[in-house]
């Protein structure tokens, strides 16, 4: 049965079919303020095929466009409230499917690019606030290839800008800390891993603290390191993020250390060490541990000892300090940091206060052969 209907004030606003007292199937025709915003075919209540408008609560228009089989297909328009546009581009059977266009509510664009099934796949651009910040191609909803900036969601400051392969960051790069917003790394990047010449900065001052190679996201190569204030701390190699092989150390750029590392120890050679900034020791390493001739100092910067090193102990011939006067106490033989064999203790004043042997630390007495005959 085909009936019409009107407003309050006699408007027009729908002629068509009707099937038991209601908008059913079949061609109809909708109006809104005299204006023809719909024509086509309806099924079940529902718009079936054809092209129209659909208008808010308020008379603005949220919708225009077309429909297949009761869903957007074809080229559409979407607004909000205020009649903003919001998206338009292609759909099919109700998604984004084909070149597409979306905007923010202020009416800046935010994407252009390709659909398929409602997922971004293809080639697109993206933008903030009218900057382009990523060009190149979609796979199922992610940057896969192309270059690109990112952005904190929380600030809206500049995180990351460079190139992207298969989803993953790769190439040359430039990173951003997300509370200074600083310069913190520059350099390649290989399957979203640090791979290849990298520098990396310190995110407060902005002060490089790292130049070298990485692979596969580790140091592996040749690196240099350095403090806050651009003083050099270490240069040598590494292997899978670990110290090995040749290297040097510094303090205020200082050398305290040459010689090789394994597993990021101190491993052979001649070096020297520190503790809370004061010279501890002087000397060769073997295999990790302090090793031939070295020195040992206090704390305070005084000599503790010059001698020996076997293990990381004193171990051969060597000499020990009193602390805090610079007082020879003991000159001889060692043994696992131990006095042991033949030596002379000291009192503070230089004299001798023993010459003898010594086992573990203690002192050898030898029995009094005067005494012995007297007795008999």
């Amino acid at each position: 049965m085909k009936g019409k209907e009107y407003d309050y004030s006699g408007r027009l606003l729908f002629e068509g079919e009707y099937l038991n007292r209601e908008k059913w199937k079949g061609k109809i025709k909708e109006y809104y303020k005299d204006e023809l915003i719909f024509e086509g075919e309806y099924l079940d209540g529902k718009i079936w095929n054809g092209k129209g408008k659909e208008v808010d609560c308020k008379g603005n228009i949220s919708f225009e466009g077309e429909y297949n089989n009761g869903l957007k297909s074809g080229y559409i328009r979407e607004f909000i409230c205020d009649g903003q546009l919001i998206l338009e581009g292609e759909y099919l059977n109700g998604e984004k499917n084909g070149k597409v266009k979306e905007y923010n509510f202020i009416g800046e664009l935010e994407f252009e690019g390709e659909y398929i099934k409602g997922i971004k796949n293809g080639k697109g651009k993206e933008y903030r606030c009218n900057e382009l910040i990523f060009e190149g191609e979609y796979l199922n909803d992610k940057r896969w290839n192309g270059k690109g900036k990112e952005y904190c969601k929380d600030t809206g400051r500049l995180i990351y800008e460079g190139e992207y392969l298969n989803g993953e960051k790769n190439g040359n790069i430039k990173e951003y800390d997300k509370n200074s917003f600083s310069l913190i790394v520059e350099g390649q990047y290989l399957n979203g891993k640090k791979n290849g010449n990298v520098k990396e900065y310190d995110k407060v001052n902005g002060t490089l603290i790292l130049e070298g190679e990485y692979l596969n996201g580790e140091k592996n190569g040749n690196i240099k390191e350095y403090d806050g204030n651009k003083n050099l701390l270490f240069e040598g190699k590494y292997i899978k993020g670990e110290r090995n092989g040749k290297g040097k150390e510094y303090y205020n750029n200082k050398l305290i250390f040459e010689g090789e590392y394994l597993n990021n120890k101190k491993w052979n050679g001649i070096g020297k060490e520190y503790d809370r900034f004061r010279l501890i020791y002087e000397g060769g390493y073997l295999n990790g541990e302090r090793h031939g001739k070295g020195k040992e100092y206090f704390q305070n910067g005084y000599l503790l000892f010059d001698g020996e090193f076997k293990n990381g102990k004193w171990n051969g011939i060597g000499k020990e300090y009193y602390p805090n006067i610079d007082k020879l106490k003991y000159d001889g033989e060692y043994l696992d940091g131990k006095w042991n064999g033949k030596g002379k203790e000291y009192f503070q004043n230089g004299k001798v206060k023993f010459e003898g042997e010594f086992i573990n630390g203690q002192k050898i007495k030898k029995k009094n052969k005067n005494k012995n005959k007297n007795k008999k």
